[in-house]
């Protein structure tokens, strides 16, 4: 039986900088103490963060990690 495929991890990452009056990459980097390539690597999706790096994400945004974080079906 083949093994079913493992689900990759989205995020909203890109949608909440916009919605933070044009929040940037760096600016984003800057609070949570990454760099602005880890950022770019985590929107388009090439990157899988730290748990400790996806909270902190996610309280910067005020949003639950599951809001921001999701596995895709």
């Amino acid at each position: 039986m083949p093994r079913k495929a493992e689900p990759r991890l989205q995020n909203r990452v890109r949608e909440l900088r916009g919605e933070r009056a044009g929040m940037t990459q760096q600016q984003l980097a800057d609070e949570v103490g990454v760099t602005r390539q880890t950022i770019i690597a985590l929107e388009k999706g090439a990157y899988t963060p730290s748990l400790a790096l996806a909270l902190r994400i996610a309280k910067l945004f005020d949003e639950p990690t599951d809001e921001v974080f999701y596995l895709e079906d």
